[in-house]
């Protein structure tokens, strides 16, 4: 079959192919944007209301995205949210792939050594995103699922990947976040801690989001010298067990430069 050119492309009204509206498709990614940014679970007339759209157009449209997989009815309510789809399509791309298919098995290899949980981590519209998960072989652990995010800012694994950017890079990873988060970006505070953790080398810290955790982070770092992803392995601490955590940032460490060094351009 052949495909379409943006020359075989209908002109719009205004005679530019740029612009060229479709109007249903259009609806449908603002929803899925709506719902993406809002980051809760919404009804079908609360979707109508923040798009300014009438409730039976939204209905159809929710229909089909619920049909297709992209949405995911709350449970006990008329209320959607997005479902795993998009995360699944995303780390489907050859950079996901490629990302994947290099760190999870030194991941893999790390938690049996080690009996420790691995998170692969990286930032995706300012928040992080868990792309793979390693389970290690330990009685008790801390595991979240792949898809499970926060805001870059909130997060040992953000505030890792984000140290080790370049500034215009760091600004653009960053371009939708609030604007509170924005502004928190350019203060002199995140600045001096973002340095820190980059003249370190890594991020040894209280888990801002579980309580009696520490996080291990290490950056893998691609050809281009900026952190790609990071490896998160949180360590619960437990009365009368030690954890050695010496020895799981130096294997961490060793486990992220062998994947940093497999990284193509």
């Amino acid at each position: 079959m052949k495909q379409e050119s943006m020359s075989d492309l209908p002109d719009s009204e205004n005679g530019d192919k740029s612009t060229y509206a479709a109007p249903a498709l259009e609806k449908g990614l603002d929803i899925l944007e709506l719902l993406a940014e809002v980051g809760e679970p919404l009804s079908t007339r609360e979707i109508a209301e923040r798009l300014a759209r009438s409730k039976s157009e939204i209905f159809r449209m929710v229909f089909v995205l619920q049909q297709r997989g992209y949405l995911a009815r709350e449970a006990g309510t008329d209320r959607l949210a997005l479902s795993r789809r998009l995360f699944d399509l995303g780390i489907r791309t050859p950079g996901g792939r490629q990302l994947t298919s290099i760190v999870l098995p030194l991941m893999e290899r790390f938690s049996e050594d080690s009996g420790m949980v691995a998170h692969l981590v990286v930032l995706s519209r300012a928040q992080t995103v868990v792309l793979a998960t390693t389970s290690g072989h330990l009685d008790a652990s801390v595991i979240v699922r792949p898809g499970y995010g926060r805001p870059a800012l909130d997060a040992n694994s953000g505030l890792l990947i984000l140290a080790f950017q370049s500034e215009a890079r760091r600004r653009q990873l960053m371009k939708e976040a609030s604007e509170a988060d924005r502004d928190k970006l350019e203060s002199d505070e995140t600045r001096r801690l973002l340095a820190d953790i980059r003249a370190t080398g890594y991020r040894v810290a209280p888990s801002r989001d579980i309580m009696a955790v520490t996080d291990i982070a290490c950056p893998v770092i691609g050809p281009g010298g900026h952190a790609e992803a990071a490896i998160l392995v949180p360590c619960l601490q437990r009365h009368g067990v030690a954890t050695d955590e010496e020895a799981i940032l130096l294997a961490l460490k060793a486990s992220c430069r062998e994947a940093g060094s497999q990284l193509s351009l």
